[in-house]
């Protein structure tokens, strides 16, 4: 067992990595359940494919409204106390949702708010937490680090936690929201035992809060590896939602798979991340990263050409699975570099920049697509999206040379093995 749990958490990382990683897995498992629950609590409520389709906004529209004001709270607070106080608003809305679904007072209204507001609390939660991981590990491990947590994200949250949602949801309607509460309880416990700094980063801070949002965003566009990084996730995540967003009508007009095959090919994808993750720790020591990372974009691109040419049912299962390996390669290899390069009193404020980044890019690709596809068939998204992150590949290929020499820099000033 010890073997197993080293292997997971290499005991190089520290005990406080370790809770940061159990916090994180059941904190994944708890909202892979919601994953499925939210949706089937919605249907049960309403038809409306418009009301349905704003429960998916109000999940997403916290981070475009508050995520620059939660990174910059992030570097004026306790970090941690930040992470406890948001994570224990969820649990309290929660315990109100559970509440109305077993009182029977429970409506599409009430569903909708709820909604809003557990989004509105993982913005300030999440946001905290991912500045902990540079605290608490060295820069040179921080590509295996974000790659175990990844793990957890994939193997609760998108491929356990829902299918357990669904059931615990046909046991009864409010029991997957317990479930979740749960769930959150025990990531706050487990976060109170990680080991942090006091205080805020900053110490004491007495400028206005919308100048600390300025300086994030000045020092991450006078930066340039990190401000290309910005660049490609938000160009790369408009031509991902243009040709996602209408994914489902894809694969059953275009491939013919039914219901079932849709499900398959967003499988494939998160059993093609585990690989991804599982297989990072090899590839960062072999493979130079600017080869690396040039290599998860350029398959990115190709993976859309795929799309629009193939008609093959297995063989877009096979795409999809590959996406998932180099994408989660791409995301654990990204958030390092990012994570190496900014001072820990900015990493909440570059951080929800690139929150904003990845959510304005969403929300923009799945509004293109869907005019895309209203005027060019429902393959025409997919020539967009190779076309799009072609060009944008070719614009930053060099740029990406400059990110590794960034941080092969920021590991030669790493701690070795046997500093502190």
């Amino acid at each position: 067992m010890s073997r197993v749990l080293d292997a997971v958490a290499p005991p190089r990382l520290g005990p406080d990595f370790r809770r940061l990683l159990a916090s994180t897995w059941v904190s994944n498992l708890g909202d892979g359940i919601a994953l499925a629950a939210g949706p089937l609590l919605v249907a049960s409520q309403t038809r409306s494919p418009g009301l349905v389709s704003m429960a998916m906004l109000l999940t997403g529209l916290p981070w475009l409204l508050f995520g620059l004001l939660a990174g910059a709270i992030a570097d004026r607070v306790d970090r941690k106390q930040m992470v406890v106080v948001a994570n224990s608003l969820r649990l309290v809305v929660l315990g109100l949702l559970v509440a109305s679904v077993v009182t029977g007072v429970v409506d599409i209204a009430v569903v909708l708010v709820a909604m809003f507001l557990l989004g509105t609390a993982e913005v300030f939660a999440d946001t905290a937490y991912r500045t902990f991981l540079p605290m608490l590990v060295d820069k040179r491990d921080l590509g295996i680090a974000n790659a175990r947590l990844q793990a957890g994200f994939i193997t609760l949250n998108q491929l356990a936690g829902a299918p357990v949602g669904a059931a615990l949801f046909a046991v009864g309607a409010a029991v997957p929201f317990g479930a979740q509460a749960v769930c959150g309880l025990l990531a706050v416990v487990l976060v109170t035992r990680i080991s942090l700094p006091p205080g805020p980063v900053r110490g004491k801070v007495d400028t206005h809060v919308l100048r600390d949002i300025g300086d994030g965003i000045r020092w991450l566009l006078h930066h340039p590896p990190v401000r290309t990084l910005a660049l490609v996730i938000v160009t790369f995540n408009i031509t991902w939602a243009a040709a996602w967003s209408i994914l489902v009508l894809y694969s059953l007009d275009v491939l013919h798979m039914g219901p079932v095959g849709y499900g398959l090919l967003t499988s494939a994808a998160a059993a093609g991340g585990l690989v991804g993750t599982f297989a990072f720790g090899w590839l960062e020591r072999h493979v130079p990263l600017a080869a690396l990372m040039r290599a998860c974009l350029t398959l990115e691109v190709l993976m859309h050409l795929g799309f629009a040419v193939t008609r093959v049912a297995w063989v877009a299962v096979l795409i999809m699975a590959g996406f998932g390996v180099y994408a989660f390669v791409w995301g654990t290899l990204s958030q390092a570099v990012r994570q190496r390069a900014v001072p820990a009193e900015l990493q909440g404020r570059v951080g929800s920049v690139y929150s904003i980044a990845i959510f304005g890019g969403v929300v923009v690709g799945s509004a293109l697509g869907g005019q895309v596809a209203q005027h060019g068939g429902v393959v025409a998204p997919f020539w967009f999206a190779f076309v799009g992150s072609g060009l944008t590949l070719l614009l930053v290929w060099r740029q990406l040379g400059h990110i590794a020499h960034l941080d092969d820099d920021t590991r030669m000033h790493a701690p070795g093995p046997d500093a502190g």
